[in-house]
């Protein structure tokens, strides 16, 4: 069967989004939203750089919701969830399942319990289903290390390792890691919420709901990573002695042992890329993709790659180790 999306959100993940959900048999994309002055009245194909597809973007999201119908909302605006949980309300009063990009939306009953019950209330009451989805949060850091314990009898510990140059990574994303800032405007930035990677806590929290384990507590420390040589990319420039990124670390307690480490060095110019999980347990497990995953294209695919799993999926606000399996289809 056809599944009607609506593409919400077209800034440079959103469009890898759309581009795929194009792309693939079995979805029809019906919609798209975006505010931008310079995008809205346009065909959604000439900004994929493709012919005319017969979609108009529009400005309007109520209105283009009402109009199509949409089975399943493609969501991707904003990291915030305050700030999204609006647009994230109008598709569920739409009576369309969603799939979000928003980081903190992929776990959010620890750091915004209110918040997360009252989405979840409204899913049910809609028969809808409400996923956060991506790469980090939602896969790399979270998902998968809880998929490799399946063959576990016991689980003492699980690290995670990913690096990340993001030199090869969308200007956003640079400029919210502080590429290019001074150490003290670095902490400065810090201080305000403004530098961080989004989602970590997340991860963090994700984990440990999966495996049954209650943290008695959590800490998540951010720190820049200096450049030690002059470095440019297509967005920003750094030089030598500025902040190339971030080096962050959540880590989870059970009394006072250590029982989750999500160690992420994100930075212009990263050498060795990987993702490296590793399961303390009965077998100990390591496992390592060489190269690590590019986050935004595989963003791109994981969000539309879950459209199958969310349609089968419970009803209400979930994260990625409540819904079925997701996987290439």
């Amino acid at each position: 069967m056809t599944t009607r999306v609506v593409c919400y959100g077209l800034g440079p993940i959103g469009i890898g989004i759309a581009r795929l959900a194009c792309m693939r048999p079995g979805i029809q994309v019906v919609g798209a939203i975006d505010i931008d002055p310079h995008k809205a009245g346009h065909d959604l194909g000439a900004l994929l750089g493709r012919d005319a597809i017969g979609v108009s973007i529009s400005a309007d999201a109520a209105a283009t919701l009402s109009r199509v119908r949409p089975d399943v909302v493609l969501h991707a605006t904003q990291s915030s969830l305050v700030a999204v949980a609006p647009q994230l309300q109008e598709c569920i009063a739409a009576g369309a399942d969603v799939i979000s990009t928003c980081e903190e939306l992929a776990y959010p009953w620890s750091a915004q319990p209110q918040l997360a019950a009252d989405l979840d209330a409204a899913a049910r009451a809609a028969g809808v289903t409400l996923l956060g989805a991506g790469v980090n949060p939602g896969y790399a850091m979270d998902a998968l290390p809880v998929m490799l314990t399946a063959v576990c009898a016991e689980v003492r510990a699980v690290r995670v390792v990913r690096i990340v140059d993001a030199a090869q990574r969308r200007g956003p994303l640079q400029r919210k890691i502080g590429a290019g800032l001074t150490p003290d405007e670095f902490a400065q930035r810090v201080r305000e919420g403004a530098v961080r990677h989004v989602g970590l806590p997340e991860s963090l929290h994700m984990i440990a709901a999966a495996l049954g384990w209650q943290l008695d507590a959590g800490d998540d420390t951010v720190m820049p990573i200096l450049a030690e040589r002059a470095i440019a990319t297509d967005h920003v420039a750094v030089e030598a002695g500025q902040v190339a990124g971030v080096h962050q670390i959540a880590r989870g307690y059970i009394g006072e042992r250590e029982v989750i480490t999500l160690n992420l060095r994100m930075y212009i110019g990263a050498p060795d890329p990987q993702d490296t999980v590793e399961i303390d347990g009965d077998p100990p497990l390591r496992m390592t993709i060489a190269g690590g995953i590019h986050g935004d294209s595989a963003t791109a695919a994981i969000v539309v790659n879950a459209i199958a799993s969310i349609r089968k999926a419970e009803r209400g606000l979930l994260s990625m180790t409540d819904i079925p399996l997701v996987h290439y289809w």
